[in-house]
């Protein structure tokens, strides 16, 4: 677990989170005062809170009191009034500025097949950046590692977000998610869980797999994204949009997963780091199908009111992922970082020795 002493704070509201748990949890102390305050203000003078530093770094470490791994914090603050006070104060903000984004769509009938078509047209239709091209024809090794930094944020706690959603479902919709998820753990198989196998494709690559590692590196912009899944996933009330979220991924993840894959072997990578991709290039071939028509269209036929929600959710998801995809390419095609900070060329992590196919092949 990392130590929170590691953390960077990134203004006055993480600053004030991380002197909070510091404290015994349960004490009314006036940091805590002083932190809700801060929170507060921060979301009163917000300009735009999908990219806000400060917000989006506050809002992660108080999911990461639910996950673990963040820091070594009394886990009593998990349940506590000042952290939660704190999380419904910004994901209300969080939400609202989502909702503003995304444009309400007209909808079909609440049926099966018609759901699962809305939800593929809705991500044939999507126009985001093609991060995975990039990846497979142009990036140099500094930049795939880079989208890797990007993506354990979210893939070394893979399934998680989307988890919270099952006893928040029932009868076909809830079977249909057990089914997806219990692929994605590993089907019983401990070494197959997709977390496990790309914390493998990490260390193969020299990197850290030890969750948060990278926290300090990543943008607003890539929390904000790992945040919006856990923000769907925690509040039964928006267990449609989770679900949405759900489909939409699945529904855009094989394909991409593919040239993802052909970009790490162009750059001279194994097996040990392809394995994560090409896993994914199969099951979420199946997973999607699972998704929009025995999650998705089930749910919405059984309670037809989270019909919105559910498009919603996959219409977040695609905004949200064509985000991070364009920060990271408008930096790279700059000739910049798409990090915070940058990796140190030292990094005791980055022994590639045992990763590549031929020495030298970039």
């Amino acid at each position: 677990m990392r130590n929170p002493a590691l953390l960077d704070s990134r203004g006055p509201v993480s600053a004030a989170l991380f002197a909070v748990l510091e404290e015994a949890p349960g004490g009314g102390s006036d940091q805590g005062e002083a932190f809700l305050s801060q929170v507060a203000n921060a979301v009163e003078d917000v300009s735009d809170i999908l990219i806000d530093e400060d917000l989006q770094l506050t809002l992660t470490t108080l999911y990461g009191l639910h996950y673990g791994e963040i820091g070594d914090w009394d886990p009593r603050w998990e349940w506590q009034p000042e952290t939660i006070r704190a999380r419904l104060r910004i994901e209300e903000a969080f939400e609202a500025a989502l909702r503003e984004r995304i444009p309400v769509l007209d909808l079909p009938q609440p049926e099966a097949e018609t759901v699962a078509t809305k939800l593929f047209h809705l991500t044939a239709e999507d126009s985001g950046p093609s991060l995975s091209k990039y990846l497979a024809r142009e990036a140099t090794d500094t930049q795939a590692v880079e989208f890797i930094i990007h993506k354990s944020i979210y893939t070394l706690k893979e399934a998680d977000p989307h988890s919270w959603a099952i006893p928040r479902l029932r009868g076909r919709a809830k079977a249909a998610l057990v089914e997806i998820q219990a692929d994605e753990y590993g089907g019983g198989r401990p070494e197959h869980v997709h977390a496990t196998i790309f914390a493998g494709t990490m260390r193969a690559m020299g990197l850290s797999d030890q969750y948060a590692y990278y926290l300090n590196n990543v943008p607003a912009v890539t929390l904000a994204a790992f945040n919006m899944m856990s923000m769907f996933g925690l509040n039964r009330r928006l267990r449609g949009a989770i679900v949405g979220h759900l489909a939409a991924f699945e529904m855009t993840s094989s394909i991409p997963n593919r040239f993802y894959g052909n970009g790490f072997r162009r750059l001279g990578y194994d097996e040990k780091v392809t394995w994560y991709f090409d896993e994914h290039v199969e099951a979420d071939a199946v997973h999607e199908q699972i998704a929009g028509r025995d999650l998705a269209g089930s749910l919405a036929e059984d309670e037809p009111e989270l019909f919105p929600d559910i498009i919603f959710g996959a219409q977040a998801c695609l905004y949200l992922d064509g985000l991070t995809g364009s920060h990271m390419l408008t930096a790279w095609n700059s000739g910049t970082s798409s990090l915070r900070h940058p990796l140190d060329p030292v990094d005791p992590f980055r022994d590639l020795s045992e990763s590549r196919i031929t020495h030298g092949s970039k």
